[in-house]
Order: structure tokens, then sequence, then C-alpha cells
């Protein structure tokens, strides 16, 4: 008996969710073109980085080869992009990450994915917003940083420094346009992200016209020289270089990947555009078209104003904080700083625009199938989720208005990497299910045949689907094991230590393996009209670079997201667990279960004028 309960309750936390379930309808206002999606997804990528991360990646890690740096990153998100666009044209509903990992892999993990979700996107609004602050305060002198420090310091642990009420009321303002409609917030964003788009090119073109390519020939002399004059010292004996050995590869190709892997997360954000999928008019072309471009776009931007920045200066000379401005300077063209500050700002406003869009889309997503608040599932009469808006700005807000979140800021990285690979795992997943005809057809002739492990059928069946399951659920674990390895014994490895090039290559060995018996197997014939290429070779190196990228985060971090990840669980297992809609649909016979959507005449309230 007790067996049986243990094993009902474990079936029931991987209890799936059909892709078109029994009286669920979108309560959403399909009013958002292809255009709408590119300009959401560049708004949100191509944030205030672009203006920041080129010098300070190009000064310390990657010199002028910062423009592989950036390829390399802009290849690796692809890889991420390509798998959530698959997923887009499949599965066109709100939800993004999480609505993905509950129709394949289950409710339990598709909670934990919504949860992290979450924490990328509070967490990201909270800090664009507390960016946005310091930005403008520069602008105008430090004023509001001045007077709140004298007259409400606060200096206590955790705390910042004083209550940044600036950005907690932008917060608030904008959860207000995103609560008012979809397509005005969006229209909005499309006027930011073109002001944006225009410094851009203002800055390309001027750094192409002035920029000089012996920047990118520096030699090792001249860098020894730099190093001698900011050491105050006279002469150059004996002195090192502190910028590495010139030329276009000054750190070595090894700073070039070192570059790569802070680039990455300038990439991250095209995932709202998975949140929309009840919004759009044509999901299923829409959303693919939408989030490629947009990471296309953001590549090109980044590699161009890199190229520029760099051209236009020695990479050794470039600010951390404001190289743009400094670098305009430079060139003998000074108050093109303004326009570079006018496109900063437009940036973290779209940037802090795409980090709100999404949030209470996924909560109103998880409160409709019951593993989140109920109340959270309201919406307007533009179909707008107000309730979720609403309280999650008032999260966010909170966060920007009291804590200091650059020890979080890494939490938020953990969030985004995680639904990534859970992605890249659920397309692997479901692109080896078999379609039921199919698998009702071909239940005899397994029974009557028995076909090898190495040899099996033309077609996907149930029995194919588990082993590539159990195949995929392998890889996972290799791949951790092979990260772990690859960071702790990263000393031994440079060393050529036996052990640890033994450990790597068992790993690796393992890991081809297990690739070569996934791709032998059939893959489902159901064609969508995006679909991920190179199977299974493109959701695994997905996977690989997200979880290097996982365990290179400090112990900190993770004992911070581990209680982040227990609150959630006392959520599921105290609430959502109970009051799942899944559950219903499965314990009862009924085809009318009591949705949110069966409640549309309930729920949708009037719009107050504003």
């Amino acid at each position: 008996m007790p067996c049986s309960v243990v094993k009902s309750f474990l079936v029931s936390l991987s209890r799936r969710k059909p892709i078109e379930p029994d009286g669920e309808e979108s309560t959403f206002n399909r009013c958002l073109t292809t255009l709408d999606l590119i300009a959401l997804g560049v708004g949100s990528t191509l944030g205030a980085g672009v203006y920041v991360l080129s010098g300070e990646v190009a000064r310390d890690t990657a010199g002028p080869s910062i423009i592989i740096s950036f390829f390399i990153a802009a290849l690796a998100s692809i890889f991420a992009g390509l798998c959530y666009a698959e997923f887009g044209s499949r599965v066109p509903k709100t939800g993004s990450a999480y609505l993905y990992s509950y129709v394949t892999v289950g409710e339990l993990l598709a909670f934990i994915t919504g949860w992290n979700l979450l924490l990328s996107y509070v967490i990201g609004t909270s800090s664009v917003a507390l960016a946005w602050s310091g930005t403008f305060d520069d602008l105008i002198g430090g004023v509001i940083s001045k007077y709140f420090e004298e007259n409400a310091s606060m200096g206590l642990p955790g705390l910042a420094p004083y209550p940044d009420v600036f950005a907690a009321g932008l917060v608030l303002l904008l959860s207000g346009v995103l609560a008012f409609g979809v397509k005005e917030s969006t229209n909005i964003n499309k006027i930011f992200t073109a002001v944006n788009i225009l410094v851009l090119l203002f800055v390309i073109i001027s750094g192409f016209i002035k920029g000089n390519l012996s920047n990118w020939q520096i030699s090792e002399e001249a860098l020894i020289n730099a190093t001698a004059q900011f050491n105050n010292l006279s002469d150059t004996i004996n002195v090192t270089s502190k910028y590495g050995i010139g030329g276009f590869f000054p750190y070595g190709f090894s700073g070039t990947l070192a570059g790569a892997a802070t680039c990455f997360y300038a990439f991250v954000g095209f995932d709202c555009i998975a949140t929309t999928g009840e919004e759009v008019k044509n999901p299923q072309k829409s959303v693919p078209v939408g989030i490629v471009a947009s990471l296309l776009i953001c590549f090109l931007a980044y590699f161009a104003v890199s190229a520029a920045l760099t051209l236009m200066m020695p990479y050794y000379m470039l600010n951390e904080k404001s190289p743009l401005p400094v670098a305009f300077q430079y060139v003998g063209w000074g108050p093109a700083k303004y326009a570079v500050a006018v496109g900063s700002l437009c940036a973290l406003s779209t940037s802090l625009l795409g980090s709100m869009f999404p949030m209470p889309r996924v909560l109103f997503a998880m409160a409709r199938d019951g593993l989140l608040f109920h109340p959270l599932t309201k919406v307007t009469a533009k179909g707008s989720p107000a309730i979720a808006t609403i309280s999650s700005g008032i999260v966010a807000a909170i966060m920007a208005l009291l804590f200091d979140l650059e020890a979080l800021v890494e939490m938020m990285s953990i969030g985004t990497l995680f639904a990534y690979t859970l992605v890249a795992i659920c397309i692997l997943i479901l692109r080896y299910q078999a379609a039921p005809s199919e698998d009702m057809d071909l239940q005899t002739k397994e029974s009557n045949s028995k076909f090898g492990f190495l040899k099996p059928p033309s077609s996907p069946t149930s029995s194919t689907a588990r082993r590539v399951t159990v195949l995929t659920i392998s890889s996972v674990v290799c791949v951790v094991a092979l990260c772990v390895t690859l960071t702790q014994a990263i000393d031994a490895l440079v060393n050529v230590e036996a052990w640890s090039v033994v450990l790597v290559c068992i790993f690796s060995f393992i890991l081809l393996l297990i690739l070569i018996f996934i791709w032998i197997h059939p893959q489902n014939p159901i064609r969508a009209t995006f679909m991920v290429p190179f199977l299974p070779v493109l959701p695994l190196l997905s996977t690989l670079i997200n979880v290097y990228l996982m365990v290179q985060l400090g112990s900190a971090t993770w004992v911070r997201y581990a209680i982040w990840m227990l609150i959630g669980l006392v959520i599921y297992f105290g609430y959502g667990i109970r009051y799942s809609v899944q559950r219903k649909r499965l314990r009862t016979d009924q085809t009318n279960i009591e949705t949110v959507s069966s409640k549309t005449d309930m729920d949708i309230f009037k719009e107050e004028r504003f």
C-alpha cells in the first residue's frame, strides 16, 4: 500500500499538460505583429550593455578580438534561440519555457522552470530600473543620490545605501502602462527601440569614419610603455605588459573565449518573445521569425559597435564604465556624448520594458494551470493580465527601492540558464515522441518482432521515445559531470595531469556515444513551421554551454538560489499540487473543467479610463 501511494505521488509530479487542453480558451487579444515581436526582442536584448560591455571586455579580457567573442556568444545564444523558436511554432501559448516544460516533461519541472523565470525577471527588472535611475542621476549631476544619502541613508547589510524612490516609481509607472494594454506598451517599445538603433548607427558610422586600423595592430612595446606610465615608472626595464601582448588577440585566444562567456549574457532577453504566443496574430510564423531576427540584429549591433569602439581608440585606454563618451572625446567629437546618453536611456527603457513584459504572463500561465494563486488570472477588457502585472511590478519596485541587487544579479543568470537548458532538453524529448496513431499501429509489430537497441524501427513508438528520454537524462548527467570537471580541474588540465585528462576524455566519449544512440532513433514525422536543425547535436551543445556557465557561478549564489527554490517548493507542495487544473482533468471524465477561460465573463472586468 505505501509503495502504491508513493508511486501515485511520483506519477502526479510528472503529469503533463496537453497542448490543446479541454475547456481552456485564450482570453488574450491577438493584436501583435512580427514587427512588434522583433522590436520587443531587440529592445529587451540590446540594453545598456551595448554602451558599457564592449569597453569592459575589450580592455581587460579580449582586446580587439572582442568582435570574435561576440560572434561566439551569438552562436551559443542562437542554439538556445532555435530551441525556443521551434517550441514557439509548436506550442503557440503564453508561458514560454514554463509551458514548454509542462507539455513535455511534467508538472514539477514545469513549476521549477516557471519559478526560475520569475526569479530572473524580477531581479532583471529591479536591476535595470536601478541602472536607469543611476544613469539619469549622473546626467543631472548626482542630485538624487546626494539628497537621499543625506536624508534617508539606510546603511544596513543587504540593503541599498539609500532607498531609490526614482527606480521604484519608474517600475510602478511602467507596470501601469503594461496593465493598460499590450498594443500600447509595444508601440512605446518600438519608439524607444528605433531611437536606440539610430544612436547605435551613428556610433558605428562615426567609429568607422574616425577609426584607425593601427589600433588593431598595437605592438607589445607600446603596451609595455603604457604599463610603465600607468605605474609611474621612469623606464621599462623588467616591466611586463598588463595589457597582453598586442595585436588582434592581445590576451590570446583563451582571452577571446573568456570574453565570449561574458558576452553571452548580452544576448539574454529574447525569450520574452516566447511569452506572447496568445497575443500574436500568427504565432506559428511570427514567434520563430521574431526570435531569430532579433538575435541576428543584436549580434550585428554588438559586433559593429565593438569594432567601431576598438578602431576609434586603443583598447587599453578604454574607459570601463563610459567607453563611448571617452572614445568620442579621444577622437575630438566630445558633444557626441549627449547622443550616447539619449541612446543609453532609450536602451535602458526598452530593456526595462522587456524584463517586465514576460513576468506577468508567466505568472498568469502558472495561475491559469492552478499552480499559483487564482486572482492572478484576471485580465482587462483589452486582454492584459492586469493583476499579475501590478503584483509583479510591486514586488520588483520594492526590491529596487530597498535592496542591494549587486549580490543577487548572478541569481538571475541561474534562472535564465536553467530555462534555456530545460527548453533544449524538452526539444530532444519532444522530437522523438511517438504520434498516437503510429504508436498504435506499431504496437503489435513491436510485440511480435523484437528489434535490437541498435536497430530501432523506422517510426517512433512509445518504447523508442522512452529510450531517448533515458538517453537524454543520461546525457545531462554526463554534461554536468564534464562541466564540473572542466571547472574544478582547470589547473590540472592546463598542466596536463593524467587523471584530469582521462576524466575529460571518458565523459566526452560517453557523451559522444549517447549522441550517436539518440541520432539513430526515429524522429516524430509531424512537421512544424520551424524546426531545430542538426538534431540531436544542437540541443546538446546548447545544454553544454548553459551548464558550463552555470557551474562557473559562486557558492554564495547557489546558496541564495537554494533558498529561493525552497520557497517555491513550499508553495507548490502547499498549494499548486492540490489545485492543479491538470490534476482535475485527470481525475474526472468531464470535458468542461472549471478553468480561467470558462469563467471569462466573470474575470474580465471593465478597464478604468486613465
